[in-house]
């Protein structure tokens, strides 16, 4: 009887160290799996910032860099003709007729924030030239590096922003892209009219304020 005693004390203590040896392994698994998506989330970029909405902080910062001169913003075109069915301003390679109120009603926006300290660059493309011409009732001929922008938007961007002034560059969803991903930050997937705003202060790195679609402007506020 003793010995079957001892025999069942053994094995019950074996069971015991085999089952907590599994639990700690299953508290490690469970610690991993929560702990892998943690790190990616903390590790993914910041999405950018949407100034519109009731965005206080965000509206402030621009306002208070746009009045310094530190701000770079791109602005796609409004609807081009040949991605739609409505009516084509003129010329197929354009905008659309509707989209003109788009572009003019953008432009009252930027003049608030003031075009006495901006130069306006735009792309060669119709859609661009038009759009400018609307937006800013300025329509250079174009610049290529606003249309052939992969791999070195920041840098051009860059290149043309003259200290103490802003610079306005109408262009194309793919070069807002690129700049995106030379900031390091997800793709906003801008819309026709969208503006992206970027600060340029001579002290610190480029920073992404964030971006404005054009139906969202009568929300933005800084107050």
């Amino acid at each position: 009887m003793e010995l079957r005693l001892n025999l069942f004390g053994v094995k019950r203590a074996i069971d015991l160290r085999v089952l907590a040896r599994f639990r700690d392994t299953w508290v490690v698994l469970a610690a991993s799996i929560l702990v892998i998506p943690l790190t990616l989330w903390l590790l993914a970029p910041t999405a950018v910032p949407d100034l519109a909405h009731g965005n206080v902080a965000g509206a402030q910062a621009l306002a208070q860099d746009w009045a310094q001169g530190d701000v770079i913003a791109l602005v796609r075109h409004v609807e081009r003709c040949d991605h739609s069915r409505a009516q084509c301003l003129s010329g197929h390679d354009g905008i659309t007729e509707r989209s003109r109120s788009v572009a003019v009603a953008v432009g009252a926006r930027f003049e608030q924030l003031g075009l006495s300290n901006a130069d306006v660059y735009n792309s060669p493309s119709m859609r661009t030239v038009q759009t400018a011409g609307y937006m800013f009732n300025h329509a250079a001929s174009g610049d290529d590096w606003l249309i052939n922008c992969r791999g070195r938007m920041l840098k051009d961007a860059l290149a043309h922003k003259v200290p103490g002034r802003n610079l306005i560059l109408v262009t194309h969803s793919e070069c807002m892209a690129q700049i995106e991903k030379d900031l390091n930050v997800p793709a906003s997937n801008a819309g026709y009219g969208a503006s992206l705003f970027i600060s340029v202060a001579s002290t610190a790195a480029p920073k992404m304020l964030g971006f404005i679609e054009a139906s969202d402007w009568r929300t933005v506020t800084t107050r």
